[in-house]
């Protein structure tokens, strides 16, 4: 059956100097708004040991526009503000749910400048959208059509460091499974293949069932260490460093579209193709904390790859199936069911007592789709 799904479609936009200078002095409200919010809340819990909710933190905003020092609040949309306040709560109740360490403040060069607008502080008409405070639609790039009657509910505009301009327009949208599949596949993710599947797919793999690396961040290294270099030799707070700063972020920035672009490409042909898709429960956490592998890891992005598999596997009608970390996926002989003793990283290949021999990482995928399938 379908089913209606919030979902959130990204455009990059090219705002006038108005536009841009009212949204900048919005993201700087916010985040005004949300530190000095979170120092209120924090004095009344050290000092008073009592928790203050969204509504006295609402009221406090309507005092703090009223005074000198913080009238300018009142010249931007209060929309955002207040939308910086219910974050603001969001993130006290995943602390007190031990869901989540205890809020941060935001910084002015190191946090994401954005500002979320709902439905009573922008104008949608036409398929042209008018924030509120400004007197012109945005210049939208629509690089694909919103769903057929789509109406907005929440639109956050961001800027990120390379300079590049987005708004996030969130509405409904109906989701339509895919026909059922025959095929069932096992994951095992590694660095040298980023992806190894218990059968190949053809277009996907090679012949035997593994996708290659491509290894983004390393294609762009030297790039990206001669923009760094450049940055370094800038004087801290000259003009020419910001410029070098927005290189350094542009060259980011390629990195991780184009690593996005790939593991959306790769998921979808994978969940299109098989009906179970199984994979191993990876605590990329602890991963990264080993200096030798942590950069080749994070180039990977598995907590990306398997974000993907679960909410497109959920969308289109498909089963993912997540096998226990602790499973010895890549000790165990695929064949005869025997778990030897040492399996270093630095094998690749072996040779069971049974006679039959093993790719490494194949037979960790085949052990990883067994294990989904008796789980199921």
């Amino acid at each position: 059956m379908a089913q209606r799904v919030k979902r959130a479609f990204t455009y990059r936009f090219y705002p006038t100097l108005e536009q841009a200078e009212q949204l900048a002095r919005t993201f700087g409200c916010a985040r005004l708004v949300y530190n000095k919010a979170l120092e209120e809340r924090s004095r009344a819990y050290t000092r008073e040991g009592r928790r203050v909710s969204y509504g006295e933190s609402s009221v406090a905003l309507t005092v703090w526009k009223r005074t000198e020092e913080l009238g300018f609040l009142g010249e931007v949309s209060s929309v955002p503000l207040q939308q910086a306040l219910r974050h603001l709560q969001a993130a006290f109740t995943n602390f007190f749910a031990k869901r989540a360490k205890y809020p941060r403040f935001k910084s002015r060069k190191r946090s994401r400048l954005s500002a979320e607008y709902t439905r009573s502080a922008f104008t949608w008409r036409d398929g042209q959208l008018t924030l509120a405070k400004m007197d012109t639609p945005l210049d939208i790039v629509w690089s694909r059509p919103l769903p057929e009657g789509a109406q907005p509910s929440t639109v956050t505009v961001s800027k990120d460091p390379a300079g590049r301009w987005s708004v996030s327009i969130l509405c409904q949208d109906t989701i339509r499974p895919l026909d059922p599949a025959d095929g069932v596949v096992g994951l095992d993710a590694g660095i040298t293949s980023l992806l190894t599947l218990s059968r190949p797919i053809p277009g996907v793999t090679d012949a035997a069932g593994k996708v290659a690396n491509p290894r983004h961040e390393r294609a762009d290294r030297a790039r990206l260490a001669r923009a760094q270099r450049a940055l370094a030799r800038k004087e801290k707070g000259s003009s020419n460093r910001a410029k070098a700063k927005v290189k350094v972020a542009r060259v980011h920035a390629r990195i991780a579209d184009r690593r996005r672009d790939h593991l959306h490409k790769l998921t979808t042909s994978i969940v299109r193709e098989n009906q179970v898709i199984a994979i191993e429960d990876l605590t990329v956490r602890n991963l990264v904390r080993n200096h030798s592998l942590a950069r080749a890891v994070s180039d990977a992005s598995w907590r990306q790859v398997r974000t993907m598999l679960e909410y497109k596997a959920r969308w289109y009608g498909r089963e993912l199936v997540v096998v226990d970390r602790w499973f010895p996926s890549s000790k165990l002989c695929s064949a005869c069911g025997t778990i030897a003793a040492a399996m270093p990283l630095e094998v690749r290949e072996w040779v069971c007592a049974c006679g039959a021999a093993h790719d490494r990482d194949v037979n960790a995928a085949k052990n990883i789709l067994a294990a989904g399938l008796a789980e199921r």
